[in-house]
């Protein structure tokens, strides 16, 4: 029998690797339909959903290697970056599903939950308050109008396989939906700035390289407090601590 990995695990969700199966246990079953819909709707590689029996999603694994990881190397070359970025356009650009996804939610309430977050930061002592306000006053520039697109967001690059330059599939689609592109460009590169050149030369058109620096900043503030809560380190070299810092 194949050993069984831990992939992550916490007390929302849990996935498991068994050979070349992966087994996602989720709690929310609105979560997996999402991210079944969403697959099923995507114009890019994605896995194959072998079977679903709630609450249990089992997917094929993909060939190739992950783009690499927050707080570590990355394994891509910038070739392979690159190829990202044109995958991630070719998404963009699908016509967007009507339910709002991660990268969807309105500026009025992502503004709220920003400041509540901040203040959350300071008075239990997480953050000191020049980062957190240098990085809120940074992120502003996140929450302005834009044109509703096909998102995958939490386009970590721990979810985009890679096989040499080409992309070889994208997992993880729970938080997909209508939504701004600019979020899944930051998330992409979050704490691995010096690839974003080689995403947007895959990309293909100009794009507010503030409102990506803005997001780097807000994603790792509503992050911080969630991942010491769930038993992930935010302070670990190269992770969302480290990217705040890199504002300053």
């Amino acid at each position: 029998m194949d050993e069984v990995e831990v992939v992550v695990a916490h007390s929302e969700r849990a996935t498991l690797r068994v050979g070349d199966v992966f087994l996602k246990v989720d709690a929310d079953q609105a979560r997996v339909d999402v991210e079944v819909e969403a697959m099923s709707r995507a114009p890019v590689p994605t896995p194959e959903i072998l079977w679903r029996k709630p609450p249990v999603l089992a997917i094929a694994a993909l060939p190739g290697t992950t783009l690499g990881r927050l707080g570590g190397p990355s394994t891509g070359s910038p070739a392979a970056w690159a190829a990202a970025g044109a995958t991630i356009r070719e998404l963009h650009d699908a016509p967007p599903p009507l339910r709002p996804g991660r990268a969807g939610r309105s500026t009025v309430a992502l503004a709220a939950e920003l400041d509540d977050e901040c203040e959350l930061l300071v008075a239990n002592g997480l953050l000191p308050a020049d980062l957190v306000t240098r990085n809120r006053r940074v992120a502003q520039a996140a929450l302005r109008p834009w044109t509703p697109a096909f998102t995958h967001g939490d386009l970590q690059i721990a979810h985009v396989f890679v096989d040499g330059d080409e992309v070889t599939g994208i997992i993880d689609w729970s938080e997909a939906g209508r939504g701004d592109a600019l979020y899944d460009l930051a998330t992409l590169t979050l704490g691995h700035e010096e690839h974003l050149d080689d995403v947007l030369a895959g990309y293909g058109t100009d794009v507010d390289l503030d409102a990506i620096r803005a997001w780097w900043s807000l994603r790792s503030l509503l992050a911080v407090r969630w991942l010491i809560e769930h038993g992930f380190d935010p302070f670990a070299p190269g992770c969302e601590v480290d990217v705040l810092r890199s504002r300053m």
